[in-house]
């Protein structure tokens, strides 16, 4: 397995990869697949998003196969760009369990670290997903809130979790 730096050229996988993230864990995400398939031109704008600065989107691949993902993303307020947001984090579910999210994530970290401004991150997850919970408790994650009916689903609500790591 190699994690590495998604660039433009990685957009179309991202983007495959992305979609079955929304049709396989619709309440991980806040995009739904539906909105996601309306977009116009949706692997250009990946190749966008995959080029901003302050932006680090990862990639876990297995034999030049996109198999996990996680997005790093800078706060651009000056009183809050000491802190980054974790967004979109997937695995494949056919390699989960396997380390790839932990890979991803401690990649995440040790990029934020690098960056003389990060020095908090935080993430939201769903209070009902146990397993990207221990993750994050594993790495040092910790709860400081909940937002209850955070996200409506087909009449079903989900509550997520606010978790953060001060790594300075």
């Amino acid at each position: 397995m190699e994690i590495k730096l998604l660039t433009a050229t990685d957009a179309e996988n991202y983007w495959n990869l992305r979609l079955e993230a929304l049709k396989q864990c619709p309440e991980a995400f806040a995009t739904s697949y539906e909105e996601a398939i309306s977009r116009k031109n949706p692997i250009e704008q990946v190749a966008q998003n995959l080029d901003v600065k302050g932006n680090y989107t990862f990639g876990a691949f297995e034999n030049n196969t996109l198999m996990g993902m996680v997005t790093l993303m800078k706060e651009r307020h000056q009183k809050l760009q000491h802190r980054a947001n974790i967004f979109a984090m997937y695995v494949t579910p056919k390699k989960q369990g396997k380390g790839i999210g932990k890979s991803l994530l401690q990649e995440v970290i040790e990029t934020a670290k690098l960056t003389d401004e990060i020095e908090k991150l935080n993430l939201t997850v769903v209070k009902t997903n146990k397993k990207a919970k221990q993750l994050y408790s594993t790495l040092g994650f910790q709860t400081f809130g909940l937002e209850e009916k955070a996200l409506k689903i087909n009449g079903s609500y989900y509550d997520e979790e606010y978790m953060a790591l001060v790594i300075k």
